[in-house]
């Protein structure tokens, strides 16, 4: 089984803030002031070279995995798509302003076509980025995600340990909140409707 729950201790000590007993929702976001995020370069699903200002004026859901995953990626990003067109189903203009984005963290084997075609999977407005390792190195770092090779059976057959969580950044870049993908669509359907202005 691919384990995938490594959080960073600081998304960790956020997110422990958030389920405090008797705690009000308040209006500031979760993650303001965070230290992740950031520019990057990267190369998107159908081989077209793409930066963090290629969606700018957009928030932007944040979500890090492989393609090869057995088996969380696939179901976070299932229902991180379905909460999406949950809250855009109920305000299109909204939804509009989002950019959910697969990032892989295995550049190795996910070339943009394997990525363009997991993607698919999911429908638009999913975007898949990959890269060399060296830029998935940089962009995971700024975004506080860690990975690495878990060998298998054969050079080709490896599992990618990873921190598992979907982060919505604002159109200006700054991180927003986690987005609530391991309890299901309806969740993440209302993290949206909270965060999106």
């Amino acid at each position: 089984m691919n384990k995938t729950s490594v959080f960073p201790a600081m998304l960790i000590a956020l997110s422990l803030t958030l389920g405090a007993c008797g705690s009000a929702p308040t209006a500031e976001a979760p993650l303001a002031g965070a230290a992740i995020g950031g520019a990057f370069a990267l190369t998107d699903q159908d081989g077209r070279a793409v930066t963090d200002a290629s969606y700018a004026d957009k928030y932007r859901i944040m979500y890090f995995g492989y393609t090869y995953c057995p088996d969380v990626c696939p179901l976070d990003v299932q229902k991180m798509m379905a909460g999406y067109r949950m809250f855009a189903k109920k305000d299109a203009a909204r939804a509009a302003r989002v950019q959910p984005i697969f990032v892989s963290v295995d550049p190795a084997r996910d070339t943009p076509a394997v990525v363009k075609q997991f993607v698919s999977a999911f429908g638009a407005p999913l975007v898949g980025l990959t890269g060399t390792a060296a830029q998935i190195a940089t962009v995971a770092k700024r975004y506080a995600v860690s990975y690495g090779k878990q060998p298998g059976p054969r050079p080709d057959a490896y599992l990618m340990n990873h921190s598992r969580m979907a982060v919505l950044f604002a159109p200006d870049g700054k991180p927003v909140a986690l987005l609530r993908a391991d309890e299901g669509a309806d969740a993440v359907a209302s993290d949206l409707d909270r965060w999106v202005a």
